[in-house]
């Protein structure tokens, strides 16, 4: 999975993105705290504004198992896949 640039899709440069596949690309959050439904909201701005950059684009999130539930469902409802994987120590 190769990095892709943030700018490409007027987000801030510190936001991590990776491609994923074909039209298919990830918001990385690889944290140690919990991703709360604020953040949530905060990557579905993220995901539609990738989205209205090209329309044909899947977006997911990659993040630790440290999510709450309102999170997964809200990221469920707006179509954003998500991704576990494990935080490097």
């Amino acid at each position: 999975m190769k990095p892709t640039n943030a700018s490409d899709y007027n987000l801030p440069t510190r936001v991590i993105l990776r491609a994923v596949g074909e039209n298919h690309i990830a918001i990385v959050k690889l944290i140690k705290s919990r991703i709360i439904q604020k953040d949530a909201a905060k990557i579905v701005e993220m995901a539609r504004q990738i989205q209205s950059v090209d329309a044909a684009m899947k977006v997911s999130l990659v993040c630790s198992a440290a999510i709450c539930s309102k999170s997964l469902a809200l990221l469920k409802n707006e179509g954003i896949g998500v991704i576990i994987e494990e935080l490097e120590h």
